[in-house]
């Protein structure tokens, strides 16, 4: 039985049809589908009007096309008495919703960061926006629990950690053995500026040994050279994604900022080595398999070189890795919740 009503509120947009909900960002599906179990919960979240493919086995969702009823929605959960509000993430939407329910007087609410705002704004938007970004966290820490999924996001001493992931059991079993007749690289992500993948790009194309690219991401709108490039575009299945993993020997993550990317444990649960860059060398945090190479050609050709001619020793490390699962976060989240006293 649920414990308490608990009120997502999430500046991500889902696309609606008919009496069904479907988004782009898995998070945004696990949360309400997880929490769904331990929680009343409603969900609120911006509109899409073009079709996503992450079915959101959730129905008690309230989409809005602009901030005026974005705003409504948060109003009308106020009837209901003792509600929990979730926060995911720090923007324009989360931060006006957070002062409704601050002026409000609400005090049952949670912050959830995944992610460090501050450098997303300076790699988007540039420097000038950091301060943008700066006021509304400040604001918005200082008055309501904060969750993290790194203790650089925020104060460790005033947090609450939780150990992110979207593993279940089909991620960790069913083994395959991997191909190693030559370098296949992948990426699983958003193509953005602050994810690096335009860069890498570049250094790729410099690369002096046989070697493929994979790309798993929304391709629509970006013109990506196909030369030893396989543009696999957004793959929503799991099993489909899981396959792709293990056809792959080693996962490249170029991001300029990260908190705890999915596709990091994704990885290491197929037994694939990942491979980032110094600017995120922090969210290794002594798992096995995880390569961290200088931002350039000839660093990033030796770390490659050095997984391949040790492959099978690698795969050996990661077994001892202790990966979280889904259900772990779920319940992580849902207990921090539960047991906090306001």
């Amino acid at each position: 039985m649920p414990y308490r009503d608990l009120i997502i509120i999430n500046n991500e947009k889902v696309f609606k049809e008919k009496d069904n909900f479907y988004c782009d960002n898995l998070a945004i599906k696990i949360l309400p589908e997880g929490l769904g179990d331990y929680h009343q919960v409603q969900y609120i979240a911006r509109e899409s009007s073009k079709r996503k493919d992450q079915k959101i086995n959730f129905k008690n969702i309230k989409t809005s096309s602009n901030i005026i009823k974005f705003i409504y929605f948060v109003l009308k959960t106020f009837k209901i008495p003792n509600a929990t509000y979730l926060l995911v993430s720090i923007t324009p939407y989360t931060f006006f919703s957070f002062l409704v329910l601050f002026l409000f007087r609400k005090k049952r609410i949670f912050t959830y960061l995944f992610s460090s705002g501050h450098e997303e704004y300076k790699h988007i938007l540039g420097n000038w926006s950091i301060w943008i970004y700066d006021i509304m966290y400040k604001i918005i820490t200082s008055n309501s629990k904060v969750i993290i999924c790194h203790e650089r996001l925020y104060d460790k001493k005033k947090s609450h950690l939780v150990h992110i992931s979207r593993l279940d059991e089909e991620w960790l079993s069913n083994q395959q053995k991997v191909l190693l007749d030559k370098i296949r690289l992948l990426y699983v992500g958003r193509l953005s500026p602050e994810k690096g993948i335009f860069d890498f790009i570049k250094i790729f194309k410099e690369i002096k040994f046989e070697a493929e690219f994979s790309i798993v991401g929304d391709l629509q709108k970006h013109n990506i050279p196909q030369k030893n490039i396989n543009l696999l575009n957004y793959v929503a299945d799991q099993k489909k994604l899981i396959d792709i993993y293990d056809k792959h020997n080693i996962t490249i993550l170029p991001s300029y900022t990260e908190a705890m990317p999915y596709v990091v444990d994704e990885s290491l649960s197929r037994k694939r080595p990942v491979i980032i860059f110094e600017d995120i060398d922090y969210i290794k945090r002594g798992k096995n398999g995880i390569f961290i190479s200088k931002r350039e050609l000839n660093s990033f050709s030796e770390t490659t070189k050095y997984i391949m001619n040790n492959y099978e020793e690698i795969q050996k490390k990661m077994e001892e890795n202790i990966l979280p699962t889904k259900k772990s976060m779920i319940k992580q989240i849902s207990d921090i919740i539960n047991s906090e006293n306001f």
